[in-house]
């Protein structure tokens, strides 16, 4: 029997597994959602606007670990995709992208709504191809899903014309186990795992520093057994953090620009360093001829393309994390000494990381989100908000941080929150937001109220893009440039002192929520986080808006400057 290509499509997706899919429908990819109309295996969600949607399928992928799903209509449907691609791959996410496209003899010829979607995103993917044969359909699905979710994850994109959509051909789909070209060799190099434990036996002050790809293999628990039989401290960097759980007593926190001061000094004073599922890319390594000067450094990561990109090694090791935790376990022995451990208490103790000031902080109100949601997801915007989040909320087996790591992506959040609150629809999703990103995809709004989403947004609004804004006032003479969000048109155009005279903030952010049919909530006073919070955790069936008023110019601390060593941090 002989189905027509869009048959195909639906049936492949059930062949998959797939029983979410995010879409958003137009002209050249009708025929796609005519096929999905009253398919009861499959919930298409349909969002406001194709970028939120494609962080919603991220936001989706990342919390429940399945591959994410997204279908857009040509030309500005797959554009729209562009970002949300770009940050998904950067972070290792696995999402396949289907994108309608103009028929066939068309293609070439300017039709409307006609783009080269898989040349726009061949550099930020993993895999692209517009299919141009009826008979190649199956295969190019098959491969998509197989190299998205293979090896290290990532993104596929599949262009599907729309005379193939309508085209009939064989009916057969069969899913593929994985794909060859992102097989990872099965025999582990025993070889290179002898040099990184004979050097962690003999290292005096050994630290574990771990990325991404630990979370990304689901090696949590595994990596807090290689720590507690080590003894080996750990660091992380953004991506990684809740690899172990955060309050534990051997994580240090995070590295890098915005990372603390023991977990940076610690870097910097290791003699060896065994780094897990990191790129050391420069937001963690700052000046790269001084990042770990004293160690020996081990690297593992699955893609051997990253391993002495940025920071030359000594011992390079491609495998995947929980494969080489699990190695490395095997072999562990306590390794290095108390006098080291002991070293990284007393920084931590003398340099803790702390807002030490009265009244509302954003510290404070994170540390109230730890308070009130023992288990949740929390999706994080990005700026400010993003690195106070990842400074202070507690990471644990309970209690899961998404976020644009790679790529930055303001608007990343909310969207997010909605995908992962799909996903996991009895677990508590709170979105850490600023007033900046909020306003990027705040349109989704209405997806969280029609499919009712009782997703909670906390908005730290402090008036301005504020993570740029402390840069300006650092580096560049408080030249705010761009950054306040108060600004009108009869705004002196250099001033950088917001003062009670400035114009109100535009928008309200409660009424809007209520316009959309949301709860809104306003807070000014430490003592109204709590109860705010426990009022939006208790509110069931739609979103609620959480806005609150923080310190115009509050800063994020420590901060390592521009082209400076990792302990060369400005601390507050």
């Amino acid at each position: 029997m002989e189905i027509t290509g869009a048959d195909l499509f639906v049936k492949a997706l059930k062949a998959e597994g797939v029983d979410t899919i995010f879409a958003y429908p137009g002209g050249q990819a009708i025929d796609l959602f005519h096929s999905l109309y009253g398919e009861n295996g499959i919930h298409v969600i349909v969002p406001r606007h194709e970028q939120g949607l494609v962080h919603a399928a991220d936001g989706y992928a990342r919390s429940t670990g399945k591959v994410g799903v997204c279908l857009v209509t040509s030309g500005p449907g797959a554009t729209n995709l562009v970002t949300g691609i770009a940050t998904a791959n950067y972070d290792c996410v696995p999402l396949v992208c289907f994108t309608g496209q103009v028929p066939t003899g068309l293609i070439g010829k300017d039709a409307f709504q006609e783009v080269d979607i898989a040349a726009i995103t061949a550099s930020i993917s993993k895999y692209a191809v517009t299919v141009r044969r009826r008979e190649d359909l199956a295969e190019a699905i098959q491969t998509a899903f197989s190299i998205a979710r293979s090896g290290k994850p990532g993104v596929a994109v599949v262009d599907l014309p729309k005379d193939i959509q309508r085209e009939y051909g064989s009916a057969k789909y069969v899913k593929l186990a994985e794909c060859k070209e992102n097989q990872i060799e099965k025999a582990l190099p025993a070889g290179q795992f002898g040099k990184a434990v004979e050097l962690l036996r003999d290292a005096q002050r050994p630290l574990f520093l771990i990325g991404g790809g630990v979370k990304l293999s689901r090696a949590n628990r595994e990596m807090q057994m290689l720590a507690e039989i080590s003894g080996v401290p750990v660091v992380t960097t953004i991506m990684g953090k809740g690899a172990i759980p955060s309050t534990h007593n051997l994580y240090v926190g995070n590295i890098g620009i915005h990372g603390c001061y023991a977990a940076n000094m610690a870097v910097s004073r290791c003699d060896v360093l065994c780094s897990i599922g990191t790129r050391f890319n420069d937001r963690i390594t700052g000046k790269t001829e001084q990042f770990a000067p004293k160690a020996a450094i081990i690297h593992i990561d699955i893609d051997a393309a990253s391993i002495s990109r940025n920071i030359p090694v000594e011992v390079p090791i491609v495998a995947d994390a929980k494969e080489a935790i699990r190695v490395l376990t095997e072999q562990a022995e306590p390794f290095g000494g108390r006098r080291w451990v002991q070293q990284i208490e007393d920084w931590k103790k003398r340099y803790p990381l702390a807002m030490k000031k009265e009244g509302m902080t954003p510290e404070k109100i994170i540390r109230c989100i730890n308070q009130t949601f023992d288990h949740a997801i929390i999706t994080t915007d990005v700026g400010q908000n993003q690195l106070w989040a990842t400074q202070y909320l507690d990471v644990n087996e309970n209690r899961q941080m998404l976020t644009s790591g790679g790529l930055g992506t303001m608007g990343y959040g909310f969207p997010a929150g909605i995908g992962a609150k799909i996903g996991n629809p009895r677990t508590d999703v709170v979105v850490i937001s600023g007033d900046g990103g909020m306003q990027m995809n705040i349109q989704e709004m209405a997806t969280a109220v029609v499919y009712g989403l009782p997703v909670i947004i906390c908005v730290l609004n402090n008036g301005y893009l504020g993570n740029v804004r402390q840069w300006q006032e650092m580096f560049f003479g408080r030249c705010y440039s761009g950054t306040c969000m108060r600004c009108r048109k009869n705004c002196a155009p250099n001033c950088n002192t917001p003062t009670e005279c400035c114009p109100d903030y535009t928008p309200d952010f409660v009424k809007l929520a209520e316009s959309y049919g949301a709860k809104g909530i306003r807070v000014t006073e430490e003592t109204e986080i709590m109860t705010a919070l426990e009022r939006a955790k208790h509110t069931q069936d739609v979103p609620t808006v959480i806005e609150f008023i923080i310190e115009q110019e509050e800063n994020v601390m420590p901060i390592v400057p521009p082209g400076n060593r990792l302990e060369d941090m400005i601390l507050g």
